[in-house]
């Protein structure tokens, strides 16, 4: 737990830096995350943000990586929906589609 704690620490620290490396310009981080401009800066200075803020932040401008864990996710989610048998089968999604006219 000390490591992780560490990791984020060092993380917090490096967030401008982060953010300035990246291919996103400051603004555009601070409206995809809501953020109010001045309340933004503020905590960039004071590297106040809440985890919540910083996983928001690292999300933009990390989207590879952020689309590789939803990916993973994803693909155990199908996992466990095949071990409990919840899905259907490609007959039964052509038969639906059928009866809604798509084909």
């Amino acid at each position: 737990m000390i490591q992780e704690i560490i990791t984020y620490k060092r993380i917090v620290s490096n967030l401008e830096n982060l953010m300035n490396e990246s291919p996103f310009k400051k603004n555009y981080i601070i409206e995809k995350t809501g953020i109010p401009s001045p309340t933004f800066y503020r905590k960039l200075k004071a590297q106040s943000f809440t985890p919540d803020e910083i996983l928001q932040i690292a999300k933009i401008i990390s989207p590879e990586e952020n689309y590789m864990l939803e990916l993973k996710a994803d693909i155990e989610q199908g996992k466990r929906d095949i071990k409990n048998g919840d899905f259907i089968t490609h007959e039964e999604v052509l038969a639906e589609l059928k009866r809604k006219n798509f084909i």
